[in-house]
């Protein structure tokens, strides 16, 4: 290409407020390249970059990945290196308000306190009181705990008010939404940006539905764009729980069809876990990998 990768990326601004989205400028670099638009493409590709988001980036984030600024980097040095074939990007954002279930403020405990972030509550405190719903919602509350247990899911973690609506720590990391927007308009293929995490009464780690909610949302927009690509490449944040959690849902949907298992590709390098879930991660990966064929490789390893 004509356009050097540190004329887009500033390595030493990624994961800090420092970063400068000049969009104006990214659309003058395009302009000097001449690729065939994505609508071109033989071989369809698509990257699903999960919460690529500030409240998720060391050093700034409120719910800081450490790993997280390395993982940025070498994702878009991956996206330049294959900008001719990569077709679509799509990306999820975790988007949430303060008052929502996993949030402090919307527990208190019999001394009128919130809980602290990464308290468990589960069924059982909930149900003897020990933690009771601020606003009023306590049967609801308990019901989204029970159903969260008998599910076998995770209990309920409360986090660090993070990805909040309208606030810096919701929008995509600057650096890469310069690659972002770049691949766009070098491409003239518009990037895809899918929401999450709105529902206060429940979790949603995964872009296709939540751990629980009793209208049983399914984002049928996400797995119907999976058909259409011969390869997917996943990465992204964290990688212990959204990503996670993304790449299960995505693969027991298609469980029936090893043909689109096996098309989807985990860029291991471009993602990190929370502390404390290295292990467990791994494993389940690997697991996953056994079970349904899904690849694991490093950016590096990956040309298409």
């Amino acid at each position: 290409m004509n356009t050097a990768y540190e004329n887009i990326i500033d390595v030493a601004r990624i994961a800090s407020y420092e970063s400068k989205e000049n969009i104006n400028d990214i659309l003058a670099l395009a302009q000097r390249e001449h690729i065939a638009p994505a609508s071109q493409d033989e071989k369809r590709t698509l990257l699903l970059a999960i919460d690529v988001q500030n409240d998720f980036m060391e050093n700034i984030g409120s719910l800081a990945v450490q790993g997280s600024k390395g993982d940025v980097q070498r994702l878009t040095q991956w996206m330049y290196r294959n900008i001719e074939s990569l077709t679509q990007v799509i990306c999820s954002l975790d988007c949430h308000s303060m008052m929502q279930i996993f949030h402090p403020v919307w527990w208190l405990d019999r001394e009128g306190n919130h809980p602290a972030p990464f308290t468990i509550i589960s069924y059982e405190d909930a149900a003897n009181g020990i933690w009771t719903a601020a606003n009023g919602e306590t049967g609801r509350s308990l019901e989204y705990l029970r159903n969260l247990e008998s599910a076998g899911k995770k209990q309920l973690c409360i986090w660090p008010y993070h990805c909040l609506e309208g606030t810096a720590g919701a929008k995509l990391e600057s650096e890469f939404t310069k690659m972002l927007y770049f691949h766009a308009a070098v491409r003239n293929a518009t990037p895809k940006l899918i929401y999450k995490g709105q529902n206060p009464y429940t979790e949603m780690y995964g872009i296709i539905k939540a751990e629980y909610d009793k209208e049983y949302y399914v984002n049928h927009a996400v797995l119907d764009a999976i058909r259409e690509y011969d390869t997917i490449f996943i990465a992204g944040e964290a990688s212990s729980h959204c990503v996670l959690a993304s790449v299960e849902q995505i693969l027991e949907h298609f469980a029936d069809d090893r043909s689109i298992t096996a098309r989807i590709t985990l860029l291991e390098d471009c993602m990190s876990p929370i502390g404390g879930f290295e292990s467990s991660t791994q494993q389940q990966f690997e697991e996953l990998k056994e079970k349904y064929g899904v690849q694991i490789r490093k950016s590096t390893e990956v040309t298409l």
